[in-house]
Order: structure tokens, then sequence, then C-alpha cells
């Protein structure tokens, strides 16, 4: 928060429970996918750097190597992540100048415009503009995401359970009319 503070950059704190992935920060909070950073530790030869993506898409290894202009890359172990950023395993923040280390931004992810970034716990995120996160991080904006197979979780129809028992026929209810007009009386 305070590295934020400092910037001098606008942002709308956001407290919500407590979430994992992106995929669930876009359901609780009830945002579109396109709307949500996704953070990844990269190994870039020997530096460490962030690949911010949009949730509903995922970093092609060969476009952001070919991108940074490396010759090795790999997603590190949660172990370095851990060692290195001083952070749980999974609640990496975006904000690459906390780290002090480069941050890229998706190509696709700047043209948004407005984002909401995970800052380093599973239950505080920020709500900003694209282009202020940018500029605060001095970010690289390059093309390295593809695709994505998740449905926008606003617009996801709850599954329906399969039911084992055999549905009961359906009752003719002119036939029930009948039967009543031709019942006798005590």
């Amino acid at each position: 928060e305070n590295y934020l503070k400092k910037s001098g950059k606008k942002f709308e704190e956001i407290t919500h429970k407590t979430v994992y992935t992106a995929y669930d920060l876009a359901q609780t909070l009830k945002a579109e996918l396109k709307d949500i950073a996704k953070t990844l530790v990269i190994k870039a030869d020997k530096a460490y750097v962030l690949a911010v993506v949009p949730a509903h898409a995922r970093v092609n290894i060969t476009k952001l190597k070919k991108a940074l202009g490396v010759k090795k890359i790999s997603i590190p172990d949660e172990k370095i992540m851990v060692k290195v950023f001083k952070v749980k395993p999974g609640a990496i923040s975006a904000f690459g100048g906390v780290h002090k280390v480069e941050t890229y931004v998706d190509k696709g992810l700047a043209k948004t415009k407005e984002i909401i970034l995970q800052t380093g716990n599973f239950t505080d995120s920020v709500r900003m503009k694209v282009k202020d996160f940018i500029d605060m991080e001095e970010a690289k904006v390059k093309a390295f995401a593809e695709g994505g197979k998740y449905k926008n979780p606003k617009k996801q129809a709850p599954k329906k359970k399969k039911s084992s028992a055999k549905k009961a026929p359906k009752k003719n209810p002119a036939a029930k009319k009948a039967k009543k007009k031709t019942a006798k009386k005590p």
C-alpha cells in the first residue's frame, strides 16, 4: 500500500474473501476475466521478471522468450519464489518495483482501461488504470499471451446435477377431474 501511495497514482483498495487464483478473484468480485491481471514469475536467463497477463489468457513461453530476447526461460519452483520474493506461494504481487524486478505487460492487457491487480496476499487487491500501472512500473509492453479457455464467471450458468432416480410419469389433469366426478359420496 505504501508503495502505491508513494507512486502518486490513483487506485482503489479492494478487500475481499480469500482467493488463490485470478479466476477466483474474478468470480468473487463479479468482474470479467479480461479486467483481472494474472502475474507469473519468470526466470529469464539469470534474472527474474514478472509477466502480467489478463486472467483469461496464458503466457506463451516461446513468445515471451522472443519478446525478452533471452536464451533460456523458465517458471521457477514455488520454493524459489518464497526464498527470492519473500512471499507465500501464489501470493506474488503484480508490482515488480516492490520486488526490484522488471515487469512485462502483455499487449492485450495494455488495451484494457482499468485492471484489478493482486497485491501480494490473498485478501487484498487494487483497481487502477492500466496506463498508470504501466507508467508506475515502467513496464515493457510486449505480445506474449494467448487465448484462454475460461468463460466469464458472470455469464456461467450453474451446472445442473444429474439425478439417478427415475422421473415419475406426468399425470394427466383431465383424468384426475374425471375421477373426482365419478367418485361416490358416502
